[in-house]
């Protein structure tokens, strides 16, 4: 029998293993390094299950609940358990994975277009019948089957959402996964037992539930549900926008692309129709609020606010007002006095970081009808000076402000309530694989970040992946605690748009070294591009459109 020699990486401790040997048993002793379970490892950087047999040689890290990966097994590990108890109660309709709230997931029970409304007592059933999945400690096991062997599988368990998905799917076998006496597919990795999952909740909400997933602080697991009704109404209006291009999933979508360059010219002609159409609201809303004077647009990284504040203008404009830009970045303060991060670097994204006085003493001065000279931020030296730019505003000229602050109370402090209107921006993706495999909003962000760092700031994949849990982050300090301040919502999704992005980031996420620990991540977005066939034609995007800030060729200067 081949040996193997493994690392571990928590204690550099070196052993050798019979070939086929599984690290499970490692997992359990390694387990006092980590606050939270152990549900999957790296071998060389790349993700493995506990339960696969090993193969090579190499150095081991485990991964834990606390991580991004470690977060998204244990997911997945809840959604089948989750999917096998609708199965068992309720065995004529079909779950629906909708949407993510906070660090829960809004879930709908349908049989074809209709909705089976939920009662708290059908939502304790489930949960009770999801916790006997858990208490049995059933093993995950993973099935290689052909393409034919699956397809009859999912038509016997009446699975359509899932052979539409994989029908274009270039691959000869799918890989599909058993626990309790259930199969179901999924495209990622798995826990090695239903018994890890025994901590979550089930909270009836709207016309269905939330699935909420655990947070451990210091080992101990909290379930806390935070309802966000702003953000849900944004996700029903993305499903209603959905429906009236009938699609309810990446199959739809590959087979409208299937039928050829028209098909794909109407659809894209209807969403960003739809766009246009909610931004032209959202100004007409402004206008008929004469006492606004001060537009506030925040959302996180490649949400398309520069767009969206810009298409915002026009419509402005053509409701009759005059609207003018402020930008937040001339007011950094001097870098001497640029607060630091935990790592004793500039943390730039911290309110601190701003000379948050002076811009509201320069906001409520313009308000008063007075001439205020502007700063500029001379971002070579670090230090703010005077700008020679001289700016006066008459009632009908609202200021826009862009910026990762602009819904946190702090940044206009200053400024009287009934003078804002707060808009909060964001690629909210309601497009799912199919009825059980969710497109993370983050995934469509950071595939629009991955080619505009590409295209415009010469930065490699390999660059943006490294960067990218800092800017989440940020993003979790600075803006999504906030999001619910906004007056209105924009979703800056487009339903066509990862079937473009597809051939820009492709060969970026196929060039990142298997030697980086980056390579998981790369793998795991190329995983996703897979499922999508690509549109290719991009003459009939408009230069208008959202997508263009991130692919290029658009109208507007950024």
């Amino acid at each position: 029998m081949k040996k193997l020699e493994l690392i571990f990486k928590e204690d550099n401790k070196k052993i050798f293993v019979e070939e086929g040997t599984t690290l499970l048993n490692f997992a359990k002793d390694y387990q006092k390094f980590y606050k939270s379970p152990i549900v999957a490892a790296r071998i060389n950087n790349s993700i493995v299950e506990l339960f696969r047999p090993l193969t090579r040689s190499g150095v081991v890290e485990f991964i834990d609940v606390n991580t991004t990966d470690g977060f998204r097994i244990y997911q997945r590990g809840l959604l089948f358990i989750l999917h096998a108890s609708i199965r068992e109660l309720f065995p004529g309709y079909k779950l629906k994975v909708s949407h993510s709230i906070g660090r829960g997931i809004y879930c709908e029970l349908r049989d074809h277009d209709r909705k089976l409304v939920l009662s708290e007592e059908d939502v304790k059933r489930i949960k009770s019948e999801m916790e006997k999945i858990i208490e049995n400690d059933y093993e995950f096991k993973k099935h290689e089957l052909f393409k034919y062997e699956a397809f009859k599988l999912f038509e016997k368990m009446k699975y359509e959402d899932k052979v539409s998905l994989l029908k274009y799917r270039k691959k000869k076998t799918i890989k599909v996964y058993e626990a309790a006496g259930h199969f179901d597919y999924f495209y990622g990795y798995m826990p090695p037992s239903t018994g890890l999952l025994k901590h979550f909740d089930l909270v009836k909400y709207s016309e269905g539930f939330v699935l909420v997933l655990p947070k451990f602080d210091n080992g101990n697991p909290i379930c806390e549900f935070k309802p966000l009704p702003k953000l849900s109404a944004v996700f029903l209006e993305y499903e209603k926008w959905l429906e009236i291009m009938n699609i309810d999933s990446v199959g739809d979508l590959n087979s409208l692309i299937a039928r050829g360059e028209r098909t794909v010219t109407d659809l894209i002609i209807m969403a960003e129709a739809l766009h246009e159409k909610r931004i032209a609201m959202i100004a007409e809303e402004i206008k008929q609020k004469p006492k606004v004077r001060l537009i506030l647009i925040a959302g996180p990284s490649s949400s398309g606010k520069t767009t969206f504040s810009k298409r915002l203008m026009v419509q402005l404009r053509a409701s009759g007002l005059r609207p003018v830009t402020i930008s937040l970045d001339d007011y950094f303060v001097d870098r001497e006095k640029t607060p630091r991060d935990e790592n004793g670097n500039y943390d730039f994204e911290a309110l601190e970081a701003l000379d948050v006085e002076l811009f509201n003493k320069n906001l409520l001065e313009l308000f008063e009808g007075k001439e205020v000279e502007l700063p500029r931020f001379d971002f070579t030296t670090g230090k703010r000076k005077k700008n020679g730019r001289f700016l006066k505003i008459d009632k009908d000229q609202p200021i826009i402000v862009e910026g990762i602050h602009g819904l946190n109370p702090k940044l206009t402090e200053m400024v009287p309530e009934e003078l804002k209107f707060k808009i909060y921006a964001s690629a909210l993706t309601q497009l799912n694989l199919d009825n059980t495999n969710r497109i993370h909003t983050t995934d469509t962000r950071l595939l629009r970040r991955l080619v505009r760092d590409s295209k415009f700031r010469n930065h490699d994949a390999l660059a943006t992946l490294k960067m990218w849990p800092n800017v989440r982050r940020g993003e979790d300090r600075n803006i999504f605690p906030f999001q619910e301040n906004a007056d209105v919502m924009f979703n800056s999704a487009l339903v066509y748009e990862i079937a473009v992005l597809k051939m820009f980031a492709e060969p970026l996420l196929i060039a990142v070294p298997d030697s980086e620990p980056e390579i998981s991540e790369a793998t795991r977005l190329l995983k996703i591009l897979d499922y999508f066939l690509p549109i290719t034609n991009l003459e009939d995007i408009p230069r208008t459109s959202l997508i263009r800030e991130f692919i290029g060729r658009s109208v507007f200067r950024y």
